[in-house]
């Protein structure tokens, strides 16, 4: 199965980044409009955390149960590992890397996809979803909330 693989330029420091795509608060806002989240909590993702939300695409479709496991929150190498499903989805495997370039840094991520005949559909869903993070993410870290 082939993975989605999306990587974004940046040229804001790789920690700031780091720090702002592993805060759930900053999640909710990049999402706004696109995903809405009930039961997210606060402050930022850990190794072994374990959460369930409700998800709602556009705010408009019922809310569905999704869950994730962080596998992994890396702060000194900036690589976080998860292991998702719900919403249609058999499992979501994200990893999430900042890695420094000359401009700053790149955020890249890559998610594996299991979602049974409907997987090309959620493939597409997948690329769609972390492209629309770059622009709000910009937009926070060039307001300095990160």
């Amino acid at each position: 199965m082939k993975p989605v693989t999306l990587c974004h330029d940046y040229p804001y420091a790789p920690e700031r980044v780091w720090q702002l795509a592993t805060d759930y608060g900053a999640l909710a806002q990049v999402m706004e409009g696109v995903v809405s989240f009930k039961g997210l909590p606060d402050g930022r993702v850990y190794t072994g955390q374990n959460i369930s939300v409700m998800v709602s695409l556009f705010g408009k479709l019922p809310a569905q149960p999704y869950s994730m496991e962080v596998l992994d929150c890396d702060d000194t190498n900036m690589v976080l590992r998860s292991s998702e499903k719900g919403a249609g989805v058999k499992s979501w495997r994200h990893t999430l890397r900042v890695v420094e370039t000359e401009i700053e840094c790149q955020l890249i991520d890559r998610i594996e996809i299991d979602a049974g005949l409907l997987t090309p559909v959620f493939r597409q869903w997948a690329n769609y979803l972390y492209k629309a993070r770059h622009k709000p993410r910009l937009r926070l870290l060039q307001s300095g909330a990160f």
